[in-house]
């Protein structure tokens, strides 16, 4: 299939930044209106969107967020140091290959079974070329991109400029309807300004304890509104101390959770030491916590 044969499809998923509020929120995700406006405005000019900000932030969780209010199918390329070509874009099955060069011996010329072991039949689409293949509405999300190599971030490049990928021995595949994407970048090295620039750029931090605590109720109904207060009080204190690790949006629902499963109704001293390890994970941090909220 070549670039030619079939023009790339730009459907909008989102009416509008409210319809992108929401229907965020009606799958769980409460965006700001920075957030859903940067969402609206890469749908709509069909540019990738860059989310960086520290762990925790929701980054990942806007993605999948925006697949689910749109019904699209969620294709996540998981980035890592090392990680090459072969895991991110296609790969041949080579032990099925050489089982078929096997079988061939003898019986076919090289010519014949060259043309039958580089085919579909051989072929393992790895993230990006899912995702571009994809017909149906699809959101391709590349997960912590600085964790990736310099190399990979130029394959990527190139994929984004034109939603294309040559197989040499298959030729040209080609987007027939452009995804959606998210990149996620924790910011622990810095991305390419030429990838910066094929990319809306939206800068995810902590949200506001309002915010938070519309959040914990969102994900933990049951939870009462006075525990919720008082919970995303004690966490921003927490993330004001100089941890190793601070807590996660994600951490403070599952410390909402777990206060709710011990049938707790207060976060007094003795709850908060018989639980903090939900929310700090290293020894040194949960010591810090200890002097800093008096939990003796």
């Amino acid at each position: 299939m070549s670039a030619e044969q079939a023009p790339i499809r730009q459907t909008p998923l989102f009416g509008s930044v409210e319809d992108v509020t929401e229907r965020l929120a009606g799958v769980g995700y409460l965006a700001s209106t920075a957030a859903a406006t940067t969402v609206y405005l890469a749908d709509r000019l069909g540019k990738p969107l860059l989310v960086e900000g520290p762990a925790g932030v929701g980054k990942t969780e806007l993605a999948k967020a925006v697949a689910a209010a749109t019904d699209s199918g969620l294709v996540r390329l998981q980035c890592y140091e090392g990680i090459d070509e072969a895991r991110a874009l296609y790969e041949w099955n080579h032990a099925k290959q050489l089982l078929r060069i096997t079988a061939g011996q003898g019986r076919e010329s090289w010519d014949e079974t060259r043309d039958d072991v580089f085919s579909e039949e051989f072929l393992l689409p790895r993230p990006l070329l899912t995702a571009i293949r994809r017909a149906e509405p699809t959101v391709l999300l590349v997960d912590e991109m600085d964790k990736a190599d310099v190399e990979v971030e130029g394959l990527l490049l190139e994929v984004l400029s034109d939603f294309q990928v040559t197989v040499p021995e298959m030729g040209t595949i080609a987007a027939t309807r452009k995804p959606f994407v998210v990149l996620t970048s924790n910011s622990t090295r810095e991305l390419s300004e030429a990838l910066k620039r094929r990319c809306l750029f939206l800068h995810l931090d902590f949200p506001d304890a309002d915010l938070e605590r519309r959040i914990v109720l969102t994900r933990v109904p049951e939870l009462p509104a006075a525990l919720a207060d008082s919970l995303v009080r004690t966490v921003r204190v927490l993330r004001g101390l100089e941890l190793r690790k601070v807590p996660s949006v994600a951490e403070t629902i599952d410390w909402a959770r777990t206060l709710l499963a011990l049938g707790l109704d207060t976060l007094d001293d003795d709850a908060a030491r018989a639980t903090l390890g939900v929310v700090l994970k290293h020894h040194s941090d949960a010591q810090k916590a200890a002097a800093e909220l008096r939990l003796n």
